[in-house]
């Protein structure tokens, strides 16, 4: 598994810059650099959504849309250790990137 640090926090998913999904789908099939990605799984949380997620993990499982990405080994992310950004204002998931995409 990877180690995730997302700094999305307007994701419903997110409890203190992790995340409590599980797995996600990082999209960007086309990507060619980091802002060409996003992360598909993310949700944003609502005025009046409570956080559900009881517990995060910094380890996540990671499918990977990105072909050209060195860290895609058969559409899973074999990376170490990614982060995915867009900061606090993100509405939707195309504002999501994986900031650790690197192009073959």
């Amino acid at each position: 598994m990877t180690q995730l640090d997302c700094t999305v926090t307007s994701c419903l998913y997110n409890r203190d810059c992790l995340c409590g999904k599980g797995n996600i789908v990082i999209g960007g099939r086309d990507a060619v650099k980091s802002g060409d990605t996003c992360c598909e799984s993310f949700r944003e949380r609502g005025t009046n959504t409570i956080n559900r997620v009881d517990q995060a993990d910094t380890a996540v499982e990671i499918a990977c849309e990105a072909c050209e990405c060195i860290h895609n080994e058969d559409c899973k992310c074999s990376a170490s250790h990614i982060g995915i950004g867009g900061g606090s204002g993100v509405c939707q998931c195309g504002e999501t990137e994986c900031e650790d995409f690197r192009c073959r």
